[in-house]
């Protein structure tokens, strides 16, 4: 059992889970983070090689070439940091402020909706959805209603 004590109306409750998630949820949670870990990983491993697509791709998107490196040793780190159980939660807060940049240049030089603009929002889904499945603690922060 797992005890998480939760602040509720200016009084200490204790809410407690038991620990014993299902294997069909927690092989989801590993499901969903790992096709994001594994997009993440190529996507900031290309960038770090600069190889020409990710060249050719920040010169459409208005940024220097030089830049690519710097990106991908930034997304990099993000991902260590998300695949680390110990600073998991921090990794994908990093993620999402990484991804939610990307979403703004998206806007910003007006590239299609559901194809480029949303896409960095499909994959920190991915993140935070296996994050959430795995990690019971995050209940607390996000209370569905049933």
């Amino acid at each position: 059992m797992t005890q998480i004590t939760q602040m509720e109306r200016g009084a200490m409750r204790s809410v407690t889970f038991a620990t014993s998630d299902s294997k069909s949820r927690l092989w989801t949670s590993y499901g969903l983070s790992g096709i994001a870990v594994l997009f993440l990983l190529f996507d900031s491993v290309i960038k770090v090689l600069q190889v020409g697509p990710v060249q050719a791709s920040l010169t459409e998107l208005g940024y220097p070439v030089t830049l690519a490196f710097t990106l991908g040793v930034i997304e990099l780190s993000c991902l260590a940091l998300y695949v680390w159980p110990q600073t998991s939660v921090l990794g994908a807060i990093l993620l999402t402020g990484y991804l939610g940049g990307a979403v703004a240049t998206h806007v910003r030089i007006g590239s299609p909706l559901a194809s480029h603009t949303l896409f960095p929002l499909y994959v920190a889904a991915l993140v935070w959805g296996g994050m959430f499945l795995r990690e019971r603690r995050l209940h607390a922060l996000v209370p569905w209603r049933r």
